[in-house]
């Protein structure tokens, strides 16, 4: 089946197939990867490829320290705020859909936010980015989401946050094109779009930050804590840290990030261009400016074409093409591991759909 889920999302079958190996015998050891000691030899060397492989494809500077921790990105929607701001301070959230918004409200338990922007439309939905930013020059930091999953939008340019410290979820989008980590304070992303499988999230954050960062929250909640315990603080999630380590190496494989990039362009162009050309057929959500390289959203005429659809992609082996309960519709998301074929065969369908 061809996979076009919104995450977890599709792997690639030779990280598949060696993930396969490691469940049984990992590296001639006897047991499985999931039966190692997490302070053992085997495991920590898995751990530090990881992280290693992370910081070469970003070409993280020495100046950001990377973690692995559990709990995916809605832990960190708490971590950052109770790290970062301090008592009496408040940060900044650039809302462009709904995880962005979710940030907030979780932020908002913990500390005072402003909403500095937020491109929400008349009618409660998201087609675009926000396109000015009112900023407190004061703010512990600017929060955004790099990719809108849901409504199919993406920041293809980022916002200049002055002396502010730039921090992104960049669940849905990490890795999958170039950018300049050192232009940002912390990022963070769940590993089940692009990186690997669920249950691990990758944290870089600046060490200017952890050296500011509260020292008067539980220990577990601390990022200065992770980064000190090389992330071995608690037991890791380890198949996936191991997943994860397999898919990086093969992203290193096939020429890094650059080449990744140009095969994502490639794949979105190819299937923006197929909606585009039958505008009798297919709405698109997004604006296009504000067009997701990850998520591409539309609407047939009728929710029962909608239905027709999906049912003939299920019949032609494609799978996870239905829009979020939130919105309808139809979503294809195009992760890393989609392959350009992958999207030649949803191009053909949405060519002869209805003819």
């Amino acid at each position: 089946m061809i996979n076009f889920g919104a995450g977890p999302a599709a792997l690639p079958p030779i990280a598949l197939e060696r993930a396969r190996q490691d469940l049984v015998d990992f590296e001639g050891t006897g047991i499985s990867v999931v039966e190692q000691s997490h302070r053992g030899a085997a495991y920590e060397k898995i751990q530090a490829a990881t992280i290693d492989l992370l910081r070469q494809l970003l070409a993280v500077p020495a100046s950001h320290e990377i973690v692995l921790l559990q709990g995916g990105a809605r832990t960190q929607f708490a971590m950052i705020p109770l790290n970062l701001v301090a008592a009496g301070g408040s940060a900044d959230y650039a809302i462009s859909g709904y995880w962005a918004k979710a940030a907030a409200d979780e932020a908002a338990h913990v500390a005072k936010i402003r909403i500095a922007g937020d491109s929400r439309g008349a009618d409660g939905s998201y087609r675009a980015i926000p396109t000015a930013l009112e900023l407190d020059p004061g703010a512990a930091y600017v929060h955004l989401c790099s990719n809108n999953t849901i409504y199919g939008t993406q920041w293809h340019a980022f916002p200049e946050t002055g002396d502010v410290p730039l921090v992104a979820d960049m669940t849905s989008d990490l890795l999958s094109r170039v950018i300049d980590v050192a232009r940002f304070g912390l990022i963070y992303a769940g590993a089940q779009k692009n990186l690997g499988p669920a249950g691990v999230v990758a944290v870089i954050i600046s060490k200017e930050l952890l050296e500011r960062s509260r020292r008067d929250i539980p220990t577990i909640w601390r990022y200065t804590t992770h980064v000190q315990n090389a992330s071995l603080y608690y037991t890791p999630p380890m198949f996936a840290v191991a997943m994860m380590r397999h898919v990086l190496e093969h992203a290193v494989s096939i020429g890094g990030v650059a080449a990744i990039e140009a095969t994502n362009l490639e794949k979105a162009n190819r299937l923006y261009r197929s909606l585009e050309g039958r505008p009798e057929l297919y709405r698109l959500q997004a604006e296009p400016s504000a067009r997701s390289n990850m998520n591409v959203t539309f609407f047939l005429p009728t929710p029962a074409d909608d239905a027709r659809f999906l049912a003939e992609a299920q019949r032609r082996g494609m799978v996870g093409l239905k829009g979020h309960r939130t919105v309808g519709g139809i979503r294809a998301s195009i992760y890393n591991w989609v392959s350009l074929a992958d999207v030649d065969a949803l191009v053909d369908l949405v060519g002869s759909f209805g003819n």
